[in-house]
């Protein structure tokens, strides 16, 4: 279940980081399944009714008639069963961890993906004021030479009717 949610968020990721952590997700899913069919090997009716039979075959036959050689099939044996014992102990171990390991690595991205859409609204809100700003200052401006060609105008009217004064004065 965890895997096919690790599967799914890892397809909705970019291109670059989506490909690494595919990959990596099919070798967690190799493994998980090389762990399964161990274990079903393992834990099969068949092998225990093998060892069982095995073990009932040397505890029928006569104790004194037991050979070395069977003996040391059974020690085998039993040593076997433990080490597949380990083994599936140690397969599951490493099942659990692995899949702790992916859940950590979805959270993880799950919360930097929420980071960079936080982010990413963010600049687009700071776009939006830069772009009211600009339309502000080109206002303002227009304003100023407005402004400046209103002062200057109204500083020619007065010079010019300096003049004209100053012409009637001295003139007239």
């Amino acid at each position: 279940m965890e895997i096919r949610k690790m599967d799914l968020e890892a397809r909705s990721l970019q291109p670059s980081v989506k490909a690494v952590l595919l990959n990596k997700l099919r070798e967690y899913k190799s493994d998980l399944n090389n762990l399964k069919s161990e274990v079903k090997r393992i834990t099969s009716p068949n092998a225990k009714n093998v060892a069982r039979e095995e073990l009932l075959e040397s505890g029928m036959a006569d104790t004194l008639a037991v050979s070395a050689d069977q003996r040391g099939r059974l020690l085998v044996s039993t040593e076997r069963l433990n080490q597949s014992s380990e083994r599936i102990k140690e397969s599951r171990r490493t099942m659990l961890e692995t899949e702790e390991l992916g859940v950590s690595i979805l959270q993880d991205l799950h919360q930097q993906r929420q980071s960079l859409l936080h982010a990413h609204n963010t600049l687009h809100g700071v776009d939006d004021n830069i772009g009211k700003s600009k339309k502000v200052l080109v206002s303002m401006s227009r304003r100023m030479d407005r402004n400046k060609w209103i002062i200057g105008s109204i500083i020619a009217a007065l010079v010019l009717a300096i003049l004209l004064i100053l012409y009637f004065k001295l003139f007239h």
